[in-house]
């Protein structure tokens, strides 16, 4: 994970003081798909394959979970960052037309943002196990995520993400200075490892969105929990496809907004 230390002036009781503060690295990627570009997306650098597989995937764009697609470096910047990438996936493999879908750059706060058109009409719902997840695994699970936190340990400004097994196995963890690129590298990290069946719940750092949903509905994740506040739209797409929703899970606590039958209740 990229971090860079930058010079500043902190304030404290009257007085200032120089200090050399460590951030969070934001670059650009540059996305094409057999030379056609896609998107620009606002990410942390690192683990590219892992972020392109991901969002293609849980953008229904490129579904194979057993093929993976041919990602090659295009351009670096001065610092050795990679910033563009053209990915090659044969035509027929395609899912949907993607030309002018994502004609805006892709924030880091907001991916979804990068779209010019919306589709929320929800699947199926996922299909439920038979097991229900306990709930003093919640917290075990998100102690398990901090653990690997090392960049927001060192600079305070990357979120992250966490797929786990119902039995509370970590899968994958990943860190990103967006919320949604978090998550597209954890589904990207499950592909390549060909892990997506084994992974039951997602935990993230931050608030749920729609787009978030979407990514875990699309990856057929059925527990998805958050440290933070879930969107109205959220908790109406969890309960439409059957995803179970936690939220302010911190400590020993959290908010069950939608699909509670997914948890062993006493």
């Amino acid at each position: 994970m990229q971090t860079n230390a930058y010079l500043a002036l902190k304030y404290n009781d009257h007085s200032f003081d120089r200090v050399s503060d460590v951030l969070a690295v934001e670059e650009m990627l540059s996305i094409s798909i057999n030379r056609v570009p896609f998107t620009i997306t606002m990410r942390t650098p690192g683990s590219e394959a892992e972020l392109v597989r991901g969002l293609l995937f849980s953008e229904q764009l490129f579904t194979d979970i057993g093929t993976d697609p041919v990602i090659n470096s295009v351009e670096h910047n001065d610092a050795g960052y990679i910033t563009s990438v053209n990915v090659v996936i044969p035509p027929e493999k395609l899912q949907k037309a993607f030309a002018g879908k994502r004609s805006l750059t892709s924030v880091s706060s907001c991916g979804i943002c990068g779209k010019t058109e919306l589709d929320i009409t929800p699947g199926p719902q996922l299909v439920k196990g038979a097991e229900l997840l306990q709930p003093e695994a919640v917290a075990q699970m998100f102690t398990e995520m901090s653990r690997h936190q090392n960049a927001f340990n060192i600079s305070g400004g990357c979120h992250a993400a966490a797929a786990f097994t119902h039995a509370g196995q970590l899968l994958s963890v990943q860190e990103d200075i967006g919320r949604h690129n978090a998550v597209d590298k954890v589904i990207g990290s499950l592909l390549l490892q060909r892990k997506l069946h084994l992974a039951k719940c997602l935990t993230v750092s931050g608030r749920i969105s729609y787009e978030i949903v979407s990514k875990t509905y699309f990856a057929g994740i059925r527990y998805l929990a958050a440290v933070s506040a879930p969107s109205t739209m959220a908790v109406d797409y969890c309960k439409q496809t059957g995803i179970t929703l936690l939220a302010f899970c911190r400590n020993n606590y959290f908010t069950i907004y939608a699909n509670p039958a997914g948890i062993a209740i006493p």
